[in-house]
């Protein structure tokens, strides 16, 4: 298989040899459970109180969590959904027009993860879009479908405003100022990545994504109402997160487990595919800007708590993640004290 194979439409009956997982590495889903306790966080109710320490719990316990009543106007969802469908639905040729494997570039489309690295690659397609400043990058976006680039960039900013609402909770839920993490993170950046993942003729043999974290600091992800695949790591076991209506599910990125010195978890998660329908779903990372000098918090590392994470920018932490391959150990790791 060649570096641009984009989706065509066309079903396979099999797997190409360069999808296929060895044995030890296969998503084995027939072990997989539903994630049944998932915490859901109701952001429209008026105990500020209650939200935070909820949110502590999920950051703490979990790594992740789905709000409701989060802001977020309902036909921004619905239309960015449909914008997403529309662009894949675009004719291979089209699509071509757009493509790039080099993770440098601020708008591309691509396949898999990192195709000039990795060995095996895995069943999806994305399109990738730096969306801040806006008047900066909306230029390049796709011009087809013709409401793309309006109905893309509506949707970026309603997200930005819930991502710092989100990160006042969070800094609230550490005992910290509602701004820390805002401030600490400077002019975050904004990137998305609408993924597209097909029908898979043999899906227990590949991943859409496989296990990682994130490395930035929060992600907004908007799931495929239809259609499941989102799988999160807890207690060693990985769990099915299904798509729950009028809710986006949010991730801690490891940008937040460094700044939370340790006590808030990047999560572990990984996206499977199906043989019967194809999946959407759409990430939005808030990212520290370059210069974001990442440290712990004095006020968590009083009574003698060492820091558990040297001190980086971020910088030098995304360029470390995308010199490796997606599933190796925490990126993490390596800045540890």
């Amino acid at each position: 298989m060649e570096t641009k194979v984009l989706y065509t439409g066309v079903r396979l009956s099999n797997m190409p040899e360069s999808y296929i997982r060895p044995e030890s590495e296969r998503p084995k889903l027939s072990e997989v459970e539903d994630c049944e306790d998932v915490p859901v966080i109701d952001l429209g109710r008026d105990e500020r109180e209650h939200i935070v320490q909820q949110i502590g719990y999920a950051c703490k316990n979990y790594g992740f969590f789905q709000v409701t009543n989060h802001g977020v106007n309902t036909k921004a969802v619905e239309e960015m959904l449909g914008i997403a469908n529309e662009f894949f639905s675009l004719p291979v040729e089209e699509k071509l027009k757009l493509y790039s494997d080099d993770p440098s570039r601020t708008m591309r489309l691509s396949t898999s993860f990192n195709v000039n690295k990795e060995t095996v690659h895995n069943w999806r397609d994305y399109l990738r879009l730096h969306c801040h400043p806006l008047e900066k990058y909306v230029p390049e976006w796709p011009s087809n479908p013709t409401s793309f680039k309006d109905i893309v960039s509506n949707y970026c900013k309603e997200v930005r405003k819930l991502g710092f609402r989100l990160q006042e909770l969070i800094a609230e839920s550490l005992g910290l100022q509602k701004d820390h993490i805002t401030t600490a993170l400077g002019d975050q950046g904004q990137h998305m990545a609408v993924n597209f993942y097909p029908p898979c003729p043999e899906p227990e043999l590949t991943y859409g994504l496989p296990g990682h974290t994130d490395p930035n600091a929060l992600t907004i992800l908007l799931q495929d109402l239809q259609v499941a695949g989102l799988q999160v790591l807890k207690n060693g076991k990985w769990l099915a997160v299904k798509p729950r209506p009028n809710a986006f599910v949010i991730n801690i990125g490891d940008q937040l487990q460094a700044l939370s010195n340790g006590l808030y978890k990047s999560v572990w998660h990984r996206a499977v595919v199906n043989t019967d329908k194809a999946r959407i779903s759409v990430a939005s990372f808030l990212c520290p800007s370059d210069d974001a000098m990442i440290s712990a918090p004095k006020e968590l590392c009083a009574n003698g708590a060492p820091a558990v994470y040297r001190d980086y920018t971020y910088a030098e932490y995304y360029k470390k993640f995308w010199s490796r391959n997606l599933d190796q150990e925490h990126c993490l790791e390596l800045f540890k004290n």
